[in-house]
């Protein structure tokens, strides 16, 4: 009997893809954009709700940030759950529910109850990100399976922004809903595919003192949440940013669309060069960028200027966060802090919309602007410091 079920196991596991492959970094970024995918359609999103169900900006920012702090409570619960769970089985459970909460959300019309109703969607794709962002930790060079997630998210997203407002017209806001159940339905046919990672029995940074990673830990956590703020703060809201300066929805779909799969360019570079460069100069470097092109959209009225500007902030945005998140792995391999980092980043995505909601004044987007740009520099001081020490125990141990 024993030997049946050791067969049957092993021709079970010989459809599981290698644990560390590129295929296992693809379904693993699947499976943890999954629950989050509306991010990369935002601005396609908080259109929609305006143009299709006469939302105000105000109130369509309040949907999106309800959404975006129901993830960072879910990703906040994965801290504790996820060394205790199998992890596989409440993915499972999930994105099933993920599925029912965006079908639901077809037939809602009022911001109270959307507000809700996504929010509740929140929780349960923040818990599924938490549990992903745990499992990426336990694959090897963390750093390249964060790439292929912004890979995934930018690459689909890029498509997203592209079709999805001119379908609202059309179709309403049916039409959103519905592909996020696509994605999802697509991440559900591949998790049987992916090999159980367990937790490792060593941790290689287990050496150093509690207070020592703690540190480095906070400032990382801290970092990420001025990242994520700063860019979707002003992402959210960056087609009415070009319709205020006078620019016309053929030109920003596809414009904003370009943008998204050149920054396919950020993340396969982090792919190809990994740690190889170190984290600190790379990390450093793009994050001043996004601040600069984030500065220059105050002159968006040249639509050269707009196309450009979004261009490299995709780039860089797609480079620096894989980094952020790869120090939080490098940091517990068991993954808790990697989901830690998944929450720090759902509370910046969340509350980059509602500061930039609460700013917004009369259709003028310079404060936002002025604000994400700010928040950048300030977040780059912050990350240096992680960044050398990581860089600086690595070039001590070879």
């Amino acid at each position: 009997m024993t030997k049946h079920i050791a067969i049957e196991q092993t021709q079970l596991n010989q459809w599981k893809v290698d644990s560390n492959g590129a295929l296992a970094r693809i379904f693993l970024a699947f499976l943890t954009t999954a629950g989050i995918f509306y991010i990369n359609i935002m601005p396609a999103l908080v259109s929609g709700l305006i143009e299709g169900l006469n939302f105000t900006n105000q109130q369509a920012g309040f949907v999106s940030s309800s959404n975006l702090y129901g993830a960072a409570a879910g990703a906040l619960l994965a801290v504790f759950i996820v060394k205790h769970i199998n992890w596989k089985k409440w993915a499972y459970v999930l994105l099933l529910t993920i599925l029912l909460v965006d079908f639901l959300s077809i037939f809602i019309t009022s911001p109270t109850i959307m507000v809700i109703i996504r929010g509740a969607h929140g929780l349960v794709g923040g818990l599924l990100v938490g549990i992903g962002f745990a499992v990426i930790s336990r694959t090897r060079d963390a750093d390249k399976t964060f790439g292929y997630l912004l890979l995934i998210q930018w690459g689909l997203g890029g498509l997203g922004i592209m079709y999805l407002p001119a379908m609202v017209p059309e179709y309403g806001t049916s039409a959103l809903f519905i592909a996020l159940m696509s994605f999802t339905f697509i991440s559900l046919a591949m998790l049987p595919f992916l090999p159980s990672y367990p937790v490792a029995a060593t941790d290689p940074l287990a050496k150093l003192p509690a207070k020592v990673r703690r540190q480095p830990l906070v400032l990382t956590l801290l970092a990420i949440f001025l990242f994520q703020a700063a860019n979707m703060g002003l992402f959210a809201y960056v087609i009415g940013l070009g319709k205020a300066e006078g620019l016309t929805m053929d030109f920003m779909s596809p414009a904003l669309a370009s943008a998204s799969w050149v920054a396919l360019l950020g993340s396969m570079l982090v792919i190809l060069i990994g740690t190889k460069y170190g984290r600190t100069m790379p990390l450093i470097a793009a994050i001043i960028v996004t601040a600069i092109c984030t500065w220059v959209l105050i002159y968006s009225e040249v639509s050269m200027v707009y196309l450009i500007a979004n261009v490299l902030i995709g780039i860089t945005w797609a480079f620096a966060l894989p980094y952020m998140f790869g120090i939080c792995s490098e940091l517990d391999k068991a993954g808790q802090l990697a989901a830690l980092g998944g929450f720090a980043s759902k509370m910046g995505l969340a509350s980059g919309p509602m500061a930039a909601a609460l700013l917004l004044n009369d259709d003028s987007y310079e404060t936002v602007i002025y604000f994400s740009s700010i928040l950048l520099i300030v977040c780059s001081a912050v990350i240096f410091w992680p960044a050398r020490l990581l860089d600086s125990d690595k070039k001590a141990s070879l």
